[in-house]
Formats: C-alpha cells, sequence, structure tokens
C-alpha cells in the first residue's frame, strides 16, 4: 500500500509516521511538507522522516497530480493549524485549509486513490448547549480555523468523488507528547507551566468545555480511517474522533495537571470575559464504527508523558508562550527573517543558517 501523508512534518504527523511504520511496515510512505517546522524537533533521537520511503518539501497548494500517481491512501493534515494563526492568516487559512483541501481531493479522485482522509475538527461546534453535539447537529465556527473545516467538509460531500473514500475525522482538541511538541494547547501549555513555573495559569475563568484526546489516539484514529470501507459509515463519512470520556472542563484539566506535578497550583482568572468556545461532543458513532481503534491513552498518562518528554528535554522555559514552541511564533520569527511572506510561501531571499531549533 502507498501511504501520501501531508503535513507530515507537524505535531500530529510526526507521531502518525512512526505509527504507521509500526502498524503497516511492508507500507511504502510518502511525506510531502512545505517545511514550516521541519527544524523543530523536541524530543527525539531520530527524525521520523528517517522511516519514511520519501519526503517531498511541497507547498500543499502546489501538489501536483504526479504525486498522486500509484498512491492508495492520502492522509491530509497540512493545514494553518490553529485559532490564533487562522485570525492572524484569516484569508490565507482558507486557501490552504479549505480551497487547496479540495483541489486535493479532487486530484487525489482522478488519480485513483482509494481513501482519502481529512483531519477536521471538532471546533466547529463553537458555543454549543444543551449536551455533547452529534454528527447531525447544527455546527456555530467561531474562528476561521473552525469555519475552514466545516467549508472544506460541505464541499467534500457535495462533490462526485468516484469510488473514492473519503474519511473526515472530526477531532477533538490534541494533546501529549510529540517529536515535533507544541505547546499553543491547552493541555501541553498547562503542564509546561507545572514545570517551569509551578502555577497553572488559566487565561479563561475555567468554565469552557473541551473533547481531548492525545496525538497517538489520532495516529490509531486514522489508521482506521485509511483501511475504512464504504460498508463502515458510506462513500463519505463525518466523524467525531475522540472519547465520551474526555469530555473536560479547562479547569478540570488544570486541577488534573497540579496533580501530578508536586506542588503547582491553579491561577484561574475569573474576571476574563467568558471564552465562547465551549462544546462537548458525542463521540459513540465513531466507538460503534471503529471498536478496534478507540483512544486507549487516559488523561492521566497523557499528562505523564509530556511530563517525561519535558523532563527528557531539560525543558525550564517559563517564558514558552513566546517561543517557537507556539506555532505563531514560529511563523513570525519566519516572516520577520524575510523567509517567509505573508502569503506563508517561502520567499527564497534569505538563508537558513539563523534557524533558531526548538
Amino acid at each position: 500500500m502507498r501511504i501520501l501523508i501531508t503535513g507530515n512534518m507537524g505535531y500530529v504527523g510526526s507521531v502518525l509516521t512512526r505509527h504507521l511504520r509500526r502498524a503497516m511496515p511492508k507500507a511504502e510512505l510518502i511525506g510531502v511538507d512545505t517545511g514550516f517546522f521541519s527544524h523543530c524537533l523536541t524530543s527525539s533521537q531520530r527524525m521520523p522522516e528517517t522511516l519514511l520511503n520519501h519526503q517531498y518539501y511541497i507547498d500543499v497548494r502546489a501538489i501536483s497530480s504526479d504525486l498522486l500517481a500509484g498512491v492508495d491512501a492520502v492522509v491530509h493534515l497540512a493545514a494553518v493549524s490553529n485559532d490564533p494563526m487562522g485570525k492572524r492568516f484569516e484569508s490565507v487559512t482558507r486557501a490552504i485549509n479549505q480551497d487547496a483541501s479540495v483541489r486535493l481531493a479532487k486530484l487525489a479522485a482522478a488519480a485513483g486513490v482509494r481513501s482519502f482522509v481529512f483531519a477536521s475538527s471538532c471546533s466547529m461546534y463553537g458555543a454549543a448547549e444543551g449536551g455533547p453535539r452529534e454528527e447531525t447537529d447544527p455546527t456555530n465556527p467561531l474562528t476561521a480555523y473552525a469555519r475552514s473545516k466545516i467549508g472544506t467538509e460541505t464541499e467534500l460531500a457535495a462533490l462526485e468523488l468516484g469510488d473514492m473514500t473519503t474519511t473526515c475525522l472530526r477531532f477533538a482538541t490534541a494533546c501529549g507528547m510529540s517529536d515535533r511538541l507544541r505547546l499553543d494547547l491547552v493541555l501541553n501549555d498547562f503542564v509546561a507551566c507545572a514545570l517551569t513555573t509551578g502555577k497553572i495559569t488559566v487565561l479563561s475563568d475555567g468554565s469552557p468545555w473541551r473533547p481531548l484526546i492525545d496525538v497517538a489516539d489520532m495516529a490509531r484514529a486514522i489508521e482506521w480511517a485509511i483501511a475504512r470501507s464504504a460498508n463502515s459509515g458510506g462513500r463519505h463519512l463525518a466523524v467525531n474522533a475522540g472519547s465520551d470520556s474526555w469530555n473536560y472542563q479547562v479547569r478540570d484539566l488544570a486541577a488534573a495537571v497540579a496533580r501530578a506535578v508536586p506542588g503547582a497550583r491553579v491561577s484561574i482568572n475569573t474576571d476574563a470575559p467568558p471564552d465562547k468556545r465551549s462544546y462537548q461532543v458525542d463521540f459513540s458513532l465513531f466507538k460503534k464504527l471503529a471498536p478496534h481503534h478507540q483512544p486507549v491513552i487516559s488523561l492521566e498518562r497523557s499528562i505523564a508523558r509530556l511530563c517525561d518528554g519535558l523532563d527528557a528535554m531539560g525543558f525550564s522555559d517559563g517564558d514558552f508562550r513566546n517561543s517557537p514552541y507556539m506555532r505563531l511564533k514560529m511563523l513570525e520569527t519566519h516572516i520577520a527573517s524575510d523567509r517567509l511572506g505573508d502569503d506563508l510561501r517561502w520567499t527564497g531571499t534569505q538563508p537558513d543558517e539563523d534557524l533558531q531549533v526548538a
């Protein structure tokens, strides 16, 4: 089987590469990434890309049909990957996350690709009251990132893609350790705060609901989606990917981290304006369709793995929110150094000797 992974050099892609190589040792794995964060290795003695058969450095907006020849499955992770980046690069977020995604799906179908897996997001539920959201419930995207995800889903559902099976995995908020760690994710942020300052700073009032999923369990879900047939969920499927037991309020996540890190205390900004992004999610359809690929990592284990990974790195930066571990900060560093334009395309005008490795 030939599997093409876009965004393979990101937070999720680095973990997915290792997982697929273990789960499918004979598969031909092809990575496609523009390289924004390729240098940001944080916890590895071996680059995940050495486990691939091929690595291409290509902007997802410029992928050609030639690259899809003979490919059986496409795992599409490449994206402007969170709300702060979406706010800073709103039009580019639409171009990369939605327009390029739909274009890639069309190219894949024309090339005879059997399975197209799209990394979508539960963030499309936005502000949702009245209990956990099911796939058939209305969406309420509040950010450019969330709008790009539901926009892509809507377009994919309306396309005639022949025999290609499309799976939109509406992932819960990612967390956990990775070879290319991000600290702009709520649980990861809390663990980093606890370890460096002993104080877990909650920037909201702590009441919003968030479903979470460890990045290793995201990889398990993607493995299932690659092999999914149309008999299991239909030719086109949008499914919430996560676990009912991982619906938490933000203050409960902070408390769990405090329990895991001796001496850590929680500081909640009770005067903060309400964070409208609050939603619980129903994952029962995913449990029904993918019983053998359910999340297996608990909240406590995910926190422990983060603690161990950060400790192994010798991590001590109490100002990490202004560091390359924050993806927006890394993009801004590239732009300030004239390596990257505001359209998030490489300029080619500056050498890379001054890149700071996270």
